[in-house]
């Protein structure tokens, strides 16, 4: 941690200590040099020092403006680019082609943040975050499961999400009061889900899950009948949880393409 710095409760600074770990996480990310690394939240440098001595320069996106300066002063020469900012409003496209990005994210911006990098960063090549465990478990989350919901769908049609190990509170300074988690996220090869018109199917998934406990035919008797259900051989009685993602891209899909869509858009 670095010298005279309070850790910020606003920004949900849990400085990552144990050295065990952090080689730990830079052997999963296995940098190599002329890759275009991104770290986000690099607070006070822990995981970005070992970046550097691994890859090389790297870019990172940090809040905090005193971290900031120490991270200047520290890096800048080692070919740091640091990008001063709340990276939910930082423009992504900045970050350059075919990012790799990897980071501690803090936990109460994680999943916006996910949405956010899953919208707008076409060409990743992929992601290795440290997030809270119960974050993780929702990412790789199969269906008819208690963790799989909203964020798992949406994460699952754009992200193959591995979970790697797990990180004790006691490995952070100050430590928090959950278990922390390493996923992986891939990008799925172009065209294993055909989503016709992604906002559709976001607002689909969205109304779907904030009923979850509903069956569909009433989680959803505002854009899908029952009969419809039974034509794409889904039992109106089934819950949201009890769909895949293929499940959710084909209604949505068949939503999008009729003619009030249409017009709509």
């Amino acid at each position: 941690m670095p010298t005279h710095h309070v850790p910020r409760k606003r920004f949900g600074q849990h400085f990552l200590v144990d050295q065990s770990v952090l080689a730990h996480i830079v052997a999963v990310i296995d940098p190599r040099p002329g890759e275009n690394l991104v770290e986000i939240g690099p607070g006070a440098g822990a995981l970005t020092r070992l970046l550097i001595a691994r890859h090389g320069g790297l870019q990172a996106v940090e809040i905090d403006r005193d971290l900031c300066a120490q991270l200047r002063d520290r890096h800048a020469s080692q070919g740091l680019r640091l990008h001063e900012g709340d990276v939910l409003e930082f423009d992504l496209s900045q970050l350059g082609a075919s990012p790799r990005i990897v980071g501690n994210l803090p936990y109460n911006i994680s999943t916006p943040l996910l949405f956010r990098i899953a919208a707008d960063v076409p060409d990743l090549v992929d992601c290795v975050f440290m997030l809270q465990e119960e974050v993780v478990d929702r990412l790789a989350a199969r269906p008819s499961t208690a963790q799989y919901g909203r964020l798992s769908v949406m994460m699952q049609a754009r992200f193959a999400a591995e979970k790697l190990f797990t990180v004790p509170p006691e490995a952070f300074r100050p430590p928090p009061k959950v278990d922390s988690a390493i996923v992986r996220l891939t990008p799925l090869p172009a065209g294993t889900h055909r989503i016709t018109t992604p906002s559709v199917f976001a607002d689909l998934v969205r109304d779907a899950f904030s009923q979850r406990r509903k069956m569909l035919r009433n989680a959803l008797s505002g854009v899908l009948s029952e009969d419809e259900l039974r034509h794409f051989g889904i039992e109106p009685t089934l819950r949201p949880e009890n769909l895949a993602v293929e499940d959710y891209v084909r209604l949505a899909n068949f939503i999008a393409a009729r003619p009030d869509q249409a017009r709509a858009r």
